[in-house]
């Protein structure tokens, strides 16, 4: 049943318009007066609604039951990741819904291809937003994740505590790290999870040092050096199937 995001209260009963991003994804898929459809507002949970009028331009649907359904992992996961060229940071981000993550920081190193600031940075955080979005209605997530702005990697280190909170689970991903993802505990921690991943020419040495200063673990992933559209989704997969978010 095809599901959609809306960003506004919702309650059993209500007539309501749908937003025009809605509407034309409904016109695409040809949908037709007396369809079901699910909506969510990223509050948790779902409704169901029934659409009572088609137009060119407009779309209204009557709000149905309420279900309390959540598929989110039991930890909270923040991908923390260089930003990549081309489209692979749109496909890591929706990737990365459907892993679980909790939220997202869209980080510019010294080895960045890609460089946002300004406007360019607001557009791409509104794309990235979207993406989130359909994410969620595809994967089934009746919460959205969060993008945090677009952050050089050494004004988001110097605003966090350098040493982790109670519970705190730090990781820098890194091809020379002596400790492997074997050893990482086998239940998630009781606080926050953060994976730190480079750009395509990964963290510059001063940059890795900064994160383990801050309070980051060095873990590899083994004998063959990933791409950075590989190494985050690994690890949210790994811990997926290890911690219980599947």
């Amino acid at each position: 049943m095809p599901r959609f995001f809306v960003g506004t209260p919702l309650s059993p009963g209500d007539l309501m318009p749908l937003p025009d991003d809605v509407v034309r994804h409904i016109l695409v898929l040809r949908l037709q007066t007396g369809d079901s459809i699910v909506l969510f507002n990223g509050e948790g949970g779902e409704y169901s609604a029934e659409l009572v009028g088609i137009e060119r331009r407009a779309v209204t649907v009557k709000v149905g039951e309420f279900r309390d359904i959540e598929v989110e992992p039991p930890y909270r996961l923040t991908l923390a990741q260089g930003i990549a060229s081309g489209d692979k940071m749109d496909w890591l981000i929706e990737k990365a819904v459907e892993l679980g993550a909790f939220s997202f920081v869209p980080l510019t190193t010294a080895r960045s291809v890609v460089r946002l600031s300004g406007e360019r940075a607001l557009r791409r955080h509104a794309h990235w937003e979207g993406i989130v979005r359909a994410s969620c209605e595809q994967c089934g997530r009746n919460r959205l994740p969060e993008v945090m702005p677009v952050r050089e990697i050494a004004t988001w280190l110097g605003a966090m505590p350098r040493v982790p909170a109670e519970g705190e689970l730090r990781i820098l991903l890194s091809p020379r790290a002596s400790i492997q993802f074997s050893a990482l505990p086998a239940t998630p921690p009781k606080g926050s999870v953060t994976v730190l991943v480079g750009p395509e020419g990964g963290f510059s040495a001063a940059e890795e040092a900064a994160a383990l200063d801050h309070g980051f673990e060095a873990v590899g992933l083994g004998p063959r050096v990933l791409r950075t559209e590989t190494a985050g989704m690994a690890v949210l997969s790994a811990l997926a199937a290890v911690w219980g978010g599947w």
